[in-house]
């Protein structure tokens, strides 16, 4: 069974860092692209990172692009995104995904496993 488990979330002030972690098990990894999402308060599930194995293509939403860096360690099963500069709007359940597709996606449709969140608060 595939299992994907985040990590790393907390509470920082704005302007302050946080990385988080996905670590992914049970399937050939490095066949897929794993993005990242989140889900803000009363808000829609929205991408914000993705990164595949078979070309290194990467995806950022406009809001994350300049702060936010994804990365796969394929040795460990293993994907990091790591949050810079974060302001109170980052603040939401934070959660890793494995695409359906070996390219970079952005839709939650083109994902198909999912990992249980993560919560990261930006205090102001």
């Amino acid at each position: 069974e595939v299992q994907l488990v985040e990590s790393g979330g907390g509470l920082v002030q704005a302007g302050g860092s946080l990385r988080l972690s996905c670590a992914v098990s049970e399937f050939t990894f490095d066949d897929y692209a794993i993005g990242w999402f989140r889900q803000g308060p009363g808000r829609e599930r929205e991408g914000v990172s993705c990164i595949s194995n078979s070309d290194g293509s990467t995806y950022y939403a406009d809001s994350v692009k300049g702060r936010f860096t994804v990365s796969r360690d394929n040795a460990k099963n293993t994907v990091t995104l790591q949050m810079n500069s974060l302001k109170p709007e980052d603040t939401a359940e934070y959660y890793c995904a494995k695409s359906i597709f070996i390219r970079a996606t952005r839709e939650v449709y083109e994902y198909d496993y999912w990992g249980q969140g993560t919560q990261v608060t930006v205090s102001s």
